[in-house]
């Protein structure tokens, strides 16, 4: 059986992708804070200021690596690094989960694959950065992984949401902002399929289709919380502007594609009271 090590594998999205992936494959994680994880085996503590993934590297020995980590640039900088080094010169490789943000300085269009990458966001040159490490190494060696906004009933999103609605504060949106969406659930059997088919290369995981974020926000609070909100535009630039990223060289199933409005029933099917 395949060994599967997954970096941050106690966050919102690491977690769920352990959920998905641990019945078809020898799956191991990492977790840094949380609670309940270093009674688990299959979990290893990792503090990448301190480093010991090498270490961890050693014992578990995986044949794919998956990088959900958070934390501070510099860190994770040096993480990918070794890491990257790693993957160049063994039998593993890497599947990198990356942002929409390294196309955030464009405007009026959306983003595909082999596009161009440029940010003017800290955090956007950050993903860059490892992008452009990542995509020196052969095409087999790795996945590139590219996300939009990521929802999901447990996410840090919608707890900020929740916690909104319940306190009456005005929750933040842009207007001008043109994104599409995924969630944990869709997220985790697309990578799925991407491991089981062997797939490499660059992906756009997000909906088929668009929508202004405050539409998105707005249709969500309606559905989930059936109740008016306060909302506080946020306009970063007087132009449209695109924070979506779209498959058009390679893309999935017909049944791992989806639309926003699939999203926004799935964040919705329980209605929450305030």
């Amino acid at each position: 059986m395949k060994r599967i090590l997954i970096l941050g594998a106690s966050g919102f999205i690491g977690n769920t992708l352990y959920k998905e992936l641990n019945s078809y494959y020898d799956t191991f994680g990492t977790y840094f804070t949380k609670k309940g994880f270093g009674q688990n085996h299959h979990f290893f503590h990792f503090d990448m200021k301190e480093g010991g993934l090498e270490d961890i590297i050693k014992e578990v020995k995986p044949k794919l690596i998956i990088s959900a980590l958070r934390g501070p640039f510099d860190a994770l900088i040096e993480t990918h690094q070794f890491l990257i080094d790693l993957i160049g010169r063994s039998n593993c490789r890497l599947i990198f989960l990356s942002s929409a943000n390294v196309f955030d300085t464009f405007e009026h269009f959306p983003s595909y694959e082999y596009d161009k990458t440029l940010s003017e966001s800290i955090y956007g040159r950050f993903k860059i950065k490892i992008e452009n490490d990542l995509l020196r190494l052969p095409p087999a060696k790795f996945v590139l992984a590219r996300l939009p906004m990521v929802y999901g009933n447990h996410s840090p999103r919608i707890q900020e949401l929740d916690q909104a609605i319940n306190t009456n504060q005005p929750i933040e949106v842009f207007p001008n902002t043109i994104i599409n969406v995924n969630n944990d659930i869709k997220l985790s059997q697309q990578i799925h399929y991407i491991i089981n088919q062997q797939l490499t290369g660059i992906f756009h995981l997000g909906s088929t289709d668009l929508i202004h974020h405050f539409d998105f926000i707005k249709l969500m609070v309606q559905r989930r919380y059936q109740r008016k909100a306060i909302y506080k535009q946020v306009y970063t630039t007087n132009q449209m502007r695109y924070m979506a990223v779209l498959a058009k060289e390679n893309k999935l199933p017909n049944n791992l594609l989806f639309s926003y409005t699939e999203i926004l029933d799935d964040l919705t099917l329980v209605k929450k009271d305030f």
